[in-house]
C-alpha cells in the first residue's frame, strides 16, 4: 500500500506544469509590454484605415451620370453642389475640376491628379507603421528569445542547474502573434486602396470625355 501510495505520488509530481497567459506574458520580460502596445497600435491603426477606406469607396454609380447632365445642360452650380454634398474623393476631384473649365484640358487633368494624388496620401496615413510593426514586431520577438536564451545559458554555466528554456521563445510568439496579423492587414488595406484608386481613374476619365464631348452632343 505504501509502494502504491509513493508511486501515486511521483506520478502527480510529474505532471507538467501548466501556466496561464498573464504568466508566460509576465515570463517573456518587459519586451512583451513593447510588442503588447504595438499590437494595440496595429489594431488602432488598422479599424481606423478600414473605416476612412470604406467611408471613401462608398460612390453613388449614378454621381458621374448627374455631373455630365449638370455640365450639359450649364448648371455648373449645380455641379458644384452636388460635389460638395458628397463626401468622398472622387467627388471632391470632379470639383476642383469643375473649377477648371474654361481652362487648357491640360490644366484640367493636372488639376485632378494632383487632388487624387492628395486623396491617396490622406488615405495611406498610418499604413507605413502598419507595415513596420507587421516587421518589426517578429524582429523584437527573435531579440527577446537571443536575450532569453543568453541569460539562461549564463545561470547555467554559473548555477549549474536546470533553466526553463520555454521562457527565452515566449517572445517570438508574441511578435509572430502582433506581426501576423499586422501583415495581413497591411496588405488588405493596401488591396483596398488600390481599389479605390482604379475607381478615381475611370471617374476621372469619364470626367474628361465629358468636357471634350463636341457641343453638338452636349445639347
Amino acid at each position: 500500500m505504501t509502494i502504491f501510495l509513493q508511486a501515486a505520488g511521483a506520478a502527480v509530481a510529474e505532471q507538467p506544469k501548466t501556466m496561464g497567459f498573464g504568466e508566460l506574458f509576465l515570463a517573456g520580460g518587459w519586451l512583451m509590454w513593447v510588442l503588447l502596445v504595438l499590437g494595440a497600435l496595429a489594431i488602432y491603426i488598422f479599424v481606423e484605415r478600414f473605416i476612412a477606406i470604406r467611408k471613401a469607396s462608398k460612390i453613388d454609380q449614378n454621381f458621374i451620370n448627374k455631373i455630365r447632365d449638370f455640365i450639359y445642360e450649364g448648371r455648373m452650380e449645380a455641379a458644384v453642389d452636388l460635389c460638395k454634398s458628397t463626401d468622398t474623393p472622387i467627388a471632391r476631384m470632379i470639383d476642383k475640376g469643375i473649377e477648371r473649365i474654361g481652362r487648357p484640358m491640360t490644366d484640367v487633368q493636372n488639376a485632378i491628379e494632383n487632388v487624387a494624388n492628395l486623396e491617396v496620401s490622406k488615405l495611406e496615413n498610418g499604413l507605413p507603421a502598419l507595415a513596420t510593426i507587421s516587421g518589426g514586431a517578429p524582429m523584437i520577438g527573435f531579440l527577446g528569445t537571443v536575450i532569453g536564451l543568453v541569460q539562461a545559458f549564463m545561470n547555467m554555466s554559473m548555477a549549474g542547474g536546470v533553466v526553463d528554456m520555454y521562457v527565452a521563445m515566449i517572445t517570438t510568439v508574441g511578435g509572430l502573434i502582433v506581426g501576423i496579423p499586422a501583415y495581413f492587414g497591411y496588405n488588405y488595406l493596401i488591396a483596398r486602396i488600390e481599389k479605390l484608386i482604379f475607381q478615381m481613374e475611370a471617374n476621372s476619365i469619364a470626367f474628361m470625355d465629358i468636357l471634350n464631348q463636341p457641343v453638338d452632343k452636349k445639347k
